[in-house]
């Protein structure tokens, strides 16, 4: 019998206007992934948030004890709700979250938040390793322009090959809209 988490990993005030890592579309995704909470706790799912904060004082951003680091309210723990801390990219590196989720007996994963090229990216792999099945809400995350030598890359191309990759071999790779269509009760 298939027991689904929705993880929502990263979604912290400073990736939105105003914080210190603004990402490119975060205010869309943080609409998008409340859709797919409000989902989630509807259906009794596990929901479990992953918060990142660096292990050091001058870090760039998601400072501990920072405002930045805190998490967005659009997609706030309800009481009950696991939060996982994390001080990596990879969410299930060095914290409890395999343990949460082996407890509550879960086959499957839900994946929204950010960064799509970091930790979502990071995070869907592992899951995917450990032998759960994946699903990433892929407009419910969110990345920016990243650098490499002379070149930018949009947010976009970004997003995008970070999808394609994971639709490739682990994830299910899926649109907000459909993910909610295809868990709606029959008429």
């Amino acid at each position: 019998m298939t027991k689904r988490a929705l993880i929502i990993i990263d979604l912290q005030k400073d990736y939105f206007p105003g914080g210190r890592w603004t990402l490119d579309g975060a205010d869309e995704a943080v609409s998008k992934a409340a859709t797919v909470l409000e989902d989630a706790r509807r259906a009794g799912d596990l929901v479990v948030h992953v918060r990142h904060e660096f292990a050091r004082d001058d870090a760039p951003f998601f400072a501990p004890g920072s405002p930045g680091a805190e998490i967005h309210p659009s997609v706030a723990p309800a009481a009950g709700e696991t939060v996982v801390l994390k001080h990596n990219v990879n969410a299930f590196k060095d914290t409890n979250l395999k343990d949460v989720l082996d407890k509550h007996g879960v086959t499957d994963v839900t994946i929204v938040g950010a960064m799509s090229h970091m930790c979502i990216d990071a995070g869907a792999r592992a899951a995917s390793d450990f032998g759960y099945g994946v699903t990433v809400v892929e407009d419910a995350c969110a990345t920016r322009d990243l650098e490499f030598g002379d070149k930018t890359i949009a947010s976009p191309e970004v997003h995008a090959a970070y999808m394609s990759s994971l639709g490739f071999a682990y994830a299910n790779v899926v649109k907000a809209g459909d993910y909610l269509d295809a868990r709606a009760p029959a008429a």
